[in-house]
């Protein structure tokens, strides 16, 4: 029997063996559609592979038919257990008739790279079929990563063992346990097909009476690794006129390289590209996140994000192209495209590469929403399980009273409330696999490399920390209910049982009665809330704090001026691995790190634009930092919070600082709203080393950049008229450290929350006698700690003492517009009156 199927051969009783992606993509491709050639490596091709592997363990001796019963509950086995299975699926050697029938596929292809995709088909009951159709339709980002590769037999075999052994990650082993779903009724196979750039790509979705396409420049993976916001065009389905249109924000592009150099150059790029002003306004980036071999990113400079990715004319083709796919197949509810450049004489094309049918959407765009880490809307894998009659309502859960007991208490950390299984973490944990998406995560502390952790959490219970750590601080970016400083909660919750958070309250429930139902419960609408029509015109511009870009386009639209704060170090953890930039030092990939950095900033650069960004520059505290590879370079100190951090640490050593200009410069290329923050500051003399080195990184060429100091350490407040004569040109508040240093409480401390106070007022005497010597010395000056987030009275004194801006916590907005707005407004009535 065959183990490969090329698309325009396959047949509908081949559909269990080539998976749903690919058998509907043939079904397109035999009645002449668009659809770029390749072929299926049967799921027979894995099948038989698990069989030949020479199992010592008993548990997977008949993998391939086997239903693999795990204790899901238990993280450390089940990450151990997929580990093994990994590894001794990417050992081994396919067998030399497979390769020779690889090399004979791939000769036909006639293309330098090629792209693995998981399609899957999933034998399920009546029941459960709904809840496992979507992915099985293509819609498996979330358990699979995509392989690409030279089109060589080696490289090849090598991407189909990767592919296949993502089979058994941890979640994946997971997702399919709690589903219900026996893992030998998961056939797993993978689609092969040439990788070419695009000039555009993105999807249809089927209305009523129009078709809304979303688009953007390059590959379509920037869309669907949440990089960029499409195009949006809404065209009418008869007549393919584009009635509206909505320009998206793109802060990079993809691109497939040629197959022989990893990093293309702009003017290599094909004609098609040329001649729609494309490539002469791109800069590659060597190096990415979300890089893989032989795909290249480039950022976009203003021509290029100016521009729509289609025209009308291209919305029009497209639209036609759907018209003749759902005359066909009255069942297609979307579709995923890419419009191909020109190559070798072929004129450029629309391809169809994902069908998404009627019956699978809803519960696709669920099921997508729920697993994507990224995902603004918190829902476990447990709730994809409830039918929605089984969805319990926020006013059944809260009038059981008998049903509840109060676990443990502690400091509001996180705003919202949210039910879910807990996952307690011990600090013997070492990977982030093991933690089940969805769940309630509690712990004593979570370290900096598994903050990234909190964006795939229901909410988060922690025993330390305060208002203004880390994880409470990223919490409320990512919208995550948190509760931390709560004593004894992993001894006091245990794992797996339903628990409610209340993020607003401070407080954790048991849900004793209640069997499965998990749900992110919506949080009260704030007080004062204005409709977008009401809002009046501030005098005060309102900011945000961020690091992460996960909720970029949503915050985009909020009613800010830019981003007040974006914190370099909580920036820099995912960027970097979650390893110490020392390491990248160390390793010889400084390159690698100014490309990577520069590709984050500028993302938050583009979505922004033209609105300010302020980038704080890294202020690594020993104590946060050591833990991360790399960090063992760093010294332990007994007293970090005043130790070897901020500007003063710039001046000992130099050569992280300079990188980061580095970053900072090839941002600055595309973008021109980036400005630069200097973290705690001690002295004038270290303001004017950094100064200097700013100077020769070329940042100040560009005369609207900006060079500013966070005031957080009291001696600014004797110092800023020096500070401004030596070149400071704003200065941003910061009242975490401020308050910590006025009253020497380490804020970290949760036994020392009562004496971390930024109400008192000798934190407020020294936030306004820095404004007013700020006025005086005329130069902008900004707050961006927490205390405006949580305090409306402290913003109306703000706006009354002659702040310039304000920058808050995303959820921390609309109640500061509202306050900014009734400040504004007495102070109006009051000059009126006089």
């Amino acid at each position: 029997m065959a183990n490969l199927y090329w698309l325009d051969q396959i047949q509908p009783h081949h559909r269990a063996l080539v998976g749903n992606k690919a058998f509907y993509l043939s079904q397109l491709l035999q009645k002449e559609f668009p659809v770029v050639p390749g072929f299926v490596v049967s799921a027979r091709m894995l099948r038989q592979f698990l069989e030949a592997i020479d199992w010592s363990e008993p548990l997977f001796a008949d993998l391939p038919h086997s239903s693999l019963r795990l204790d899901i509950e238990n993280p450390r086995q089940l990450q151990a257990i997929a580990q093994q299975l990994r590894q001794a699926i990417e050992v081994p050697a396919l067998p030399v008739a497979w390769l020779t029938e690889l090399n004979a596929a791939i000769q036909q292809l006639q293309t330098p790279v090629v792209v693995l995709r998981p399609s899957l088909f999933v034998k399920a009951t009546a029941s459960k079929a709904p809840k496992v159709k979507a992915i099985a339709d293509g819609r498996s980002s979330t358990l699979f990563d995509i392989q690409i590769c030279h089109a060589t037999e080696a490289e090849l075999a090598q991407g189909l063992k990767c592919l296949w052994a993502q089979l058994f990650r941890a979640k994946s082993l997971f997702y399919w346990q709690r589903l219900g779903i026996p893992l030998h009724q998961v056939k797993l196979a993978v689609l092969v097909q040439p990788l070419r750039s695009a000039i555009a790509s993105g999807s249809v979705q089927r209305r009523e009476q129009t078709f809304q396409v979303e688009s953007t420049t390059g590959l379509g993976m920037a869309i669907a690794w949440g990089e960029v916001s499409p195009d949006v065009y809404e065209a009418e389905a008869t007549s393919g006129i584009v009635r509206t249109q909505q320009l998206g924000k793109r802060a990079i592009v993809y691109q497939a390289a040629d197959g022989s150099a990893v990093q293309p150059k702009p003017d290599e790029l094909t004609a098609s590209m040329v001649e729609t002003a494309l490539a002469p306004h791109l800069t590659p980036l060597a190096s990415h996140p979300h890089a893989l071999p032989l795909l290249q990113a480039y950022l976009p400079d203003d021509i290029q994000r100016s521009r729509f990715s289609l025209t009308d004319a291209q919305v029009s083709t497209l639209v036609q192209l759907v018209q003749g796919v759902v005359a066909s197949f009255s069942n297609v509810s979307a579709l995923e495209w890419t419009l191909t450049t020109e190559k070798d004489g072929e004129s450029a094309q629309f391809c169809l590469t994902q069908v998404i049918t009627l019956a699978s959407q809803a519960r696709s765009q669920t099921l997508h929403h729920a697993l994507q880490p990224s995902s603004p809307t918190v829902v476990t894998l447990n709730r994809l399980l409830c039918s929605p009659g089984e969805a319990v309502t926020l006013e059944q859960t809260l009038s059981t009273k008998e049903s509840q007991a109060l676990l443990v208490s502690g400091l509001a950390a996180g705003q919202g409330r949210s039910i879910a299984n807990a996952s307690v973490i011990s600090p013997l944990h070492n990977t982030l696999d093991t933690i089940p998406l969805g769940t309630i995560l509690v712990a004593e502390m979570l370290p900096p490399d598994w903050l990234m952790l909190i964006k795939q959490a229901a909410g988060i219970v922690l025993e330390q920390g305060s208002m203004t750590s880390h994880s409470a601080i990223i919490a409320r970016e990512l919208g995550v209910p948190a509760v931390v400083a709560a004593p004894n909660a992993t001894q006091q919750i245990q794992t797996g049982e339903l628990i409610m958070i209340d993020g607003d309250r401070g407080h954790v429930y048991r849900l004793g009665d209640m069997t499965d139902p998990v749900h992110h419960l919506p949080d009260a609408p704030p007080a004062n809330v204005m409709a977008p029509g009401d809002r009046p015109l501030l005098g005060t511009r309102l900011m945000v704090n961020l690091s992460q870009p996960d909720q970029l386009e949503s915050i985009a639209a909020l009613p800010i001026d830019g981003i007040g704060l974006l914190r370099g170090e909580l920036m820099a953890l995912s960027v970097l691995e979650h390893q110490h930039p020392l390491q990248w030092l160390q390793s010889g990939r400084s390159a690698d790190l100014v490309e990577r950095l520069a590709t984050r900033i500028s993302q938050f650069a583009a979505a922004l634009a033209p609105r300010p960004v302020f980038y704080r520059s890294l202020n690594l505290r020993s104590h946060e930092s050591r833990s991360l590879p790399g960090g063992e370079a760093v010294a332990a100190e007994i007293n970090p919070t005043l130790g070897l951090h901020g500007t003063f640490s710039y001046c000992l050593d130099p050569a992280l600082f300079d990188l980061e200009l580095a970053a900072l410069a090839q941002v600055q290329a595309a973008y021109s709203n980036i400005h630069l923050l200097l973290p705690f500051v001690r002295t004038v003399e270290e303001f004017s080393f950094c100064q200097e080195r700013v100077h020769k990184a070329g940042l100040t060429r560009n005369p609207e950049f900006q060079l500013w100091i966070m005031a957080e350490v009291p001696s600014v407040l004797f110092l800023l008229p020096d500070y401004v004569r030596a070149g400071v040109q704003g200065i941003a508040i910061g009242t975490n450290d401020l308050t910590q240093l006025l009253f020497g409480a380490d804020r970290d401390h949760s036994a020392m929350a009562s004496a971390f106070d930024a109400r008192h007022p000798a934190v407020r005497a020294a936030i306004a006698q820095l404004i007013q010597q700020a006025k005086q010395a005329g130069i902008p000056c900004s707050i961006c700690g927490q205390a405006p987030s949580h305090d409306p009275e402290l913003v109306e004194m703000l706006v009354r003492w002659g702040i310039a801006s304000i920058s808050v916590d995303p959820g921390a907005v609309e109640t500061t517009y509202g306050a900014i707005a009734r400040a504004e407004a007495l102070l109006l009535e009051t000059a009126h009156k006089q």
